[in-house]
């Protein structure tokens, strides 16, 4: 089941997380956990949202306040983010690094282009020069 899917009714959530309905009611007006709705309006709670109150509720009883309870929520819900877009971005960046194999060298043109040098190409000094070239685990020169 997938753990942001809102399928719990308010009394169930509640069970689960060991608390009264109305509680639940508050922490949503607040917006502490903020459940899924219905086309009715009625409230449906994720296991997520189950977790979320829990984490609440074991907090609270540390005697940390609900306001700074919201904001470690927030920070958690950003470091969740954070780290599928960082997933993302080294998909993305193997994918590149797979779709371009050999290594790459650039070069400033007399214009100040950037210009990428193919293998072997010989590079002319008097109109070029050698800005970057990125390591490779291959290259024995290299680390």
């Amino acid at each position: 089941m997938d753990a942001d899917a809102p399928v719990f009714a308010i009394a169930v959530a509640a069970e689960l997380a060991g608390m009264h309905p109305q509680t639940l009611r508050q922490y949503d007006r607040i917006g502490l956990v903020v459940p899924g709705r219905t086309r009715g309006g009625s409230r449906r709670y994720s296991m997520r949202d189950i977790e979320q109150l829990r984490e609440v509720a074991q907090l609270s009883s540390e005697g940390m306040s609900l306001p700074a309870i919201a904001r470690l929520l927030d920070l958690e819900d950003e470091v969740r983010m954070l780290r599928r877009r960082a997933i993302e971005l080294e998909n993305a960046l193997r994918a590149e690094r797979e779709n371009r194999p050999g290594v790459r060298v650039f070069a400033a043109g007399a214009t100040g282009s950037i210009v990428p040098v193919g293998s072997g190409r010989r590079i002319r000094r008097a109109t070029e020069v050698v800005l970057w070239r990125p390591r490779s685990a291959s290259d024995p020169d290299q680390g």
